[in-house]
């Protein structure tokens, strides 16, 4: 598993940014590219302007709104000056300005003269903030990609991974031909979005398996668009290893195995392959027994308890 730490351009923010969010670039275009954002967190400016320059964090959007152009507007020209003189220029990734106010010619000739890119939003403040915060939170989440294949079955997100070559793609095709969806193939990018582990597909190899002896398969063209599954919530786990990888076999399936990602278990299966077994039909069965344990059956434990009874008897 790779991981790495999100960040994007304020100009990804500001093409990326939900329809319901207008915002338009009133300044500093020359840093639309290099100024990053990396944090969900949105800070208002009024402190900074009013003198706390400590309290404005890197990597943050910074609100001005009704209040903080109230406040610049009622300061006498060399004051306004000194306030924005006092703001820390390298720690700001870019000011949004809310309820299409016009920011004072003193703020946006520092964004023209720094590159700090000057947003404008329609909307107030607090809806703006938890539209931002939503996006962020989101786009930022911490992610890593997973070699392995993604699929939706029973409307459950299943994470199949093992080593190269022992057959997860081909599984995913047979999977696929029993009506479930595919998801992701090969490299499976996993978000933690709050306490849930969200698996999708990279952009470029979406609706593709890569089967051997047939190459790059196009699933949607092939299966249809009912084939492919979107970004889906990963609630199981089934790595396959090959038979004589293994010391010992829980026979029962009393023990519960888990998979950690981001710090959070998922339940796991594992599944020991070989020639002659059908892999498709045992993880399908590994999902139906899954479900049944949601439910609060679990047979080994069923089997135990009516040979408890009929020993007792």
């Amino acid at each position: 598993m790779q991981s790495r730490l999100p960040t994007i351009s304020v100009r990804e923010l500001v093409e990326s940014v939900p329809a319901e969010m207008p915002l338009e670039v009133l300044a500093g275009q020359s840093g639309l590219e290099n100024r990053k954002i990396d944090s969900p967190r949105i800070q208002k400016l009024g402190l900074a302007l009013a003198g706390f320059a400590h309290y404005i964090h890197a990597g943050r959007v910074q609100v001005v709104g009704q209040s903080e152009i109230s406040y610049l507007n009622q300061l006498e020209p060399e004051r306004k000056n000194d306030a924005l003189a006092f703001l820390d220029v390298d720690k700001i990734s870019c000011i949004l300005v809310t309820k299409g106010l016009d920011p004072p010619t003193e703020l946006l000739a520092l964004a023209a003269e720094h590159g700090i890119p000057l947003l404008r939003t329609p909307l107030v403040s607090s809806i703006a903030i938890l539209h931002l915060t939503t996006f962020l939170h989101e786009t930022l989440a911490p992610q890593m990609s997973v070699h392995g294949v993604l699929m939706e079955m029973f409307g459950i997100g299943v994470l199949i991974v093992g080593d190269s070559g022992i057959g997860k793609s081909e599984c995913a095709l047979d999977l696929i031909g029993r009506g479930h969806r595919l998801i992701a193939d090969d490299s499976v990018r996993i978000k933690k979005i709050g306490t849930l582990i969200e698996g999708s597909a990279p952009e470029l190899i979406r609706d593709f398996l890569e089967i051997h002896g047939l190459g790059i398969v196009n699933v949607r063209e092939i299966f249809g668009i009912t084939a492919i599954g979107k970004p889906k919530k990963v609630e199981l786990a089934i790595s396959l290893k090959r038979w004589d990888e293994f010391e010992a076999i829980d026979r029962l399936g009393i023990e519960t195995q888990e998979e950690e990602v981001f710090g959070i278990k998922i339940p796991k299966f594992v599944l020991p392959v070989s020639p002659g077994r059908t892999i498709a039909t045992l993880v399908e069965t590994a999902v139906r027994i899954y479900m049944l344990k949601l439910s609060g059956y679990n047979a080994a434990q069923s089997l135990i308890a009516k040979h408890r009874t009929m020993v007792g008897s």
